[in-house]
């Protein structure tokens, strides 16, 4: 008789036991009975009714995935390797039971068609120098479709872009040209600006002739303070104007004194001569 007792007590303990869930904060359980859903439970503790109810369990934690390696071919036909991770995490459990076979999956595979996509339709350049903006375009690609999943991408974030040996000379010696132009119009500008700075320093010692005196004082200054065994005076132009006046000058009266000079040997010739003839 007491083993006949015992035995239902001990079914109902074991199927109190079996019927027993515990959730923790961050999952929740999706309740179907007799297969349609019925309810989503947790966290905490709850009852279900074994064989009449089951459920399954989603995480709500953010799930990082690495987005495998995709062959590339940007709109400049160079063929390169990207990888990236994507960050997401489930906002309804019943969408994400429902709605999709395996969600994180799908996910996966959405994410690697997206980054192919979109990387297609921008330059190399574009890939090395603009990585937020791509970022921002993938992400906001993958949540729009997820979206009835119940799942929401958080981040997309390209890791690396892999080139050939061949590109990457390419690139180098392109970024060395670029630098290369660079000091040329920087090297020009500057002596743009050096000649302005001369003509405007030339205007005003030519408006003031003392202006050009100090300057010259000043040079002869700065050439003193030198150890050096030759020194070369330069003469200011006004002078050379000046000894240039006075060797024209020198030269007229010259040729004048010689002319003078001839007319008065003629002349006493002349005499010379008409007191030989009278005499002869």
């Amino acid at each position: 008789m007491m083993f006949a007792y015992l035995v239902p007590i001990v079914l109902l303990v074991l199927l109190l036991l079996a019927s027993i869930r515990i959730l923790p904060e961050y999952r929740r359980g999706v309740v179907f009975f007799l297969g349609r859903f019925q309810d989503v439970k947790g966290p905490g503790l709850f009852f279900l009714i074994p064989v009449v109810q089951k459920m399954e369990v989603v995480d709500l934690r953010v799930i990082t995935m690495d987005v495998p390696e995709q062959d590339v071919i940007s709109q400049d036909n160079v063929t390169v390797r990207v990888n990236a991770v994507l960050y997401f995490r489930v906002v309804d459990p019943q969408k994400a039971i429902i709605q999709v076979e395996n969600f994180v999956n799908a996910t996966s595979q959405l994410a690697q068609t997206t980054l192919r996509s979109v990387l297609g339709k921008h330059d190399l350049d574009e890939m090395l120098s603009e990585r937020d903006k791509l970022n921002d375009d993938i992400q906001e690609i993958i949540d729009t479709q997820t979206e009835a999943w119940g799942i929401k991408v958080a981040n997309v974030e390209i890791k690396h872009v892999d080139l050939d040996e061949s590109m990457i000379r390419a690139i180098a010696r392109q970024a060395e040209a670029e630098r290369e132009r660079r000091a040329k119009v920087i090297h020009a500008e500057g002596e743009m600006q050096a000649s302005e700075k001369l003509l405007e320093a030339a205007n005003v010692m030519s408006a003031n002739p003392a202006a050009l005196q100090l300057r010259y004082l000043q040079t002869m200054s700065d050439m003193s303070n030198k150890n050096a065994s030759t020194i070369v005076f330069p003469l200011p132009m006004d002078i050379m104007e000046a000894f240039k006046a006075m060797q024209g000058f020198t030269g007229s009266g010259g040729a004048d004194d010689g002319a003078s000079r001839g007319g008065q040997k003629a002349d006493g010739s002349q005499s010379t001569g008409g007191d030989v003839d009278a005499s002869s």
